[in-house]
């Protein structure tokens, strides 16, 4: 876990399975890769404070430092979502994958920080319980960036992933924006229980197992 983005006592944390439910068989009743995932839950309603929900960042901090956001051309996973998850907070109660970054924006040369966030979209029902396929975040739902870079590009709340990196690619003195770091997250806002495997960060999917994460180089 990425313990500085991390806020109450939730889990994120690798594991076997998880399995589908009692009626479903075939690729979509297990893991996509290996036997294992990412597992995690978060709550609403255990932090102390006028906010009470939790979040779980798990990710790595090392690896993608200094790389170049906009050389970010796959990214993506798949994800292994309940009945319940929706229940409490709807089709669009799902996971997030996060890039801290340097945004090197040329209207803002002292900001050296913001998060670029995908929100995946709503899941068809027919997912539920069970492994969804790979979910594109170059195509599916939507992303903003955080703090004043979000203000300044126009994606404070909402932009297609064409729209955020042609507002990143502005060529100016600051330099390219860079990752920090990469990460999959979930918070603050609905309860959920669920796991995530098969990150694809450009050529490498990353396989989550209770031993570790594997990257599976695509060809």
């Amino acid at each position: 876990m990425i313990a500085r983005n991390t806020i109450g006592s939730p889990v994120a944390d690798l594991r076997d399975g998880p399995y589908g439910s009692y009626d479903k068989t075939g690729s979509s009743a297990r893991p996509p890769y290996g036997t294992g995932s990412l597992g995690i839950e978060v709550a609403d309603e255990s932090v102390a404070g006028s906010d009470h929900r939790e979040k779980a960042e798990f990710g790595n901090e090392v690896d993608f430092y200094g790389d170049s956001v906009l050389g970010l051309k796959n990214v993506g996973f798949r994800v292994f979502q309940t009945s319940e998850n929706v229940l409490v907070g709807g089709a669009d109660n799902l996971p997030n994958i996060r890039f801290e970054i340097d945004p090197n924006l040329t209207s803002l040369p002292a900001n050296n920080y913001s998060a670029l966030v995908w929100v995946p979209a709503a899941f068809p029902t027919t997912y539920e319980n069970q492994w969804s396929p790979y979910v594109d975040a170059t195509t599916n739902g939507h992303w903003f960036l955080t703090g004043a870079a979000g203000g300044a590009t126009g994606c404070a709340t909402s932009c297609t992933w064409a729209q955020i990196k042609t507002a990143l690619d502005d060529s100016g003195s600051a330099g390219r924006p860079t990752i920090h770091s990469a990460a999959v997250s979930k918070g603050r806002d609905d309860a959920w229980a669920g796991a995530v495997d098969g990150l694809r960060i450009n050529q490498n999917i990353y396989d989550f197992e209770a031993d570790g994460v594997n990257a599976r180089r695509v060809n």
